[in-house]
């Protein structure tokens, strides 16, 4: 039986995936996998029981990566499941952006008791006149799952697309319309793109990507949107460009006080990944992710730890070993097996950084002592003991 906590309200479609070996639990202490959205993780401590993070979701900032990978807690996130909510709402802001729609639908609340307003709506329509997508280049920065959707959906509707991605997978590639022009440095994206769509993580490295520097590369009267994360944009470099008219429009998904005093700002509480059936698909993929690893010892979607997929057990005793990156480990797991008497049938390992992980089939069950002289071991973190 295992135990599962849920930090937010989750979608009920996780009860399609979770059979009755799974048990709903509201102590942080008896899970062996917690399922969270947006809760802050980053003060909490975890039970020794708790093998594994499942994230309904991409962005995992709100999670301790560091600190449970020392203690041997895999984080997964489910890239992909909320893409296509993402994209409609990118593709629907950009319209909104460049034909002034939220401007325009304020007008007519403010002037709805007025008896011309047939005849000022004639008049007054002209303050709010827009600007076409088709024929415009539209920048992404991040090609992944969202970026490269809205890279493909955007073409689609007569845009010429350049994009940027240093990471860009090869099945992320493949999935790109042909169209879709590949830049390497991210100035010759900014100069060209009329329209620009940002699509990464937030990390030290993307933390302010977009500053001043990156705004004096940028056509006069670009429209910026933001469905990434807000501290990627630098605010202050952020309020020059739009109270000098180099940015026309800053759309963002994520407003904060010191945005919403700036001109020009359409900003959106947070709606990307809101919809019924982006939570439905964030939700099931997650818990397919947690079952697959506390069932198998599989980890698909890793975000601390390497992705390892040795397929369904089907030895007779199967074992993860957590460790750190540095020579012998394995020498050393395969010396344990040997001392026991217990012959190895697989052997599975895979690195990222500085943390490894080893899943071995064996001919027989694997014992408590066994897996307690694993622990013992030099550079190993965790052992979990599938069968």
């Amino acid at each position: 039986m295992f135990q599962y906590k849920c930090m937010n309200n989750i979608s009920d479609a996780i009860n399609t995936v979770l059979d009755d070996q799974y048990k709903k639990t509201d102590e942080t202490e008896e899970a062996d996998g917690i399922i969270v959205r947006s809760a802050k993780m980053h003060d909490m401590e975890f039970g020794d029981r708790l093998k594994a993070i499942v994230r309904a979701g991409s962005g995992v900032n709100n999670i301790p990566l560091e600190r449970c990978a020392e203690e041997g807690i895999v984080v997964f996130n489910s890239p992909g499941a909320n893409a296509n909510s993402v994209k409609e709402l990118v593709i629907g802001s950009m319209i909104n952006a460049s034909r002034n729609i939220p401007d325009a639908i304020r007008w007519v609340k403010d002037n709805a008791t007025d008896e011309d307003l047939a005849k000022d709506v004639e008049k007054g329509k002209k303050k709010f006149a827009g600007t076409e997508l088709k024929g415009k280049t539209l920048g992404v920065i991040g090609l992944g799952a969202i970026g490269g959707m809205v890279a493909n959906a955007a073409y689609a509707l007569g845009m010429h697309i350049v994009g940027i991605d240093p990471y860009l997978s090869v099945r992320n590639a493949l999935a790109l319309d042909r169209s879709v022009k590949i830049r390497k440095t991210y100035g010759s994206v900014y100069s060209e793109a009329d329209y620009l769509t940002i699509h990464l993580h937030l990390t030290d490295q993307t933390r302010g990507m977009i500053n001043s520097e990156a705004f004096d590369q940028m056509k006069d009267g670009v429209i910026l949107m933001n469905f990434s994360r807000g501290e990627v944009v630098d605010n202050i470099a952020l309020k020059e460009a739009l109270e000098s008219g180099k940015v026309r429009k800053y759309v963002t998904d994520f407003p904060s006080p010191e945005v919403m005093k700036m001109p020009n700002v359409i900003a959106t509480p947070h709606l990307g990944a809101s919809t019924k059936e982006a939570e439905d698909n964030c939700a099931i993929m997650a818990v397919e992710e947690l079952r697959d690893y506390l069932e198998n010892g599989c980890i698909t979607n890793s975000v601390n730890y390497p992705n390892v997929n040795p397929g369904p057990c089907q030895s007779e005793g199967r074992v993860v070993v957590l460790h750190h990156n540095v020579p012998n480990v394995l020498s050393t797991i395969s010396t344990v097996f040997g001392g026991k008497g217990i012959n190895i049938t697989n052997l599975t390992n895979q690195t990222r950084g500085k943390y490894a992980c080893c899943v071995v089939d064996t001919e027989a069950p694997v014992t408590k002592s066994l897996a307690r002289e694993l622990c013992e071991a030099d550079s190993v973190i965790r052992v979990i003991v599938v069968k």
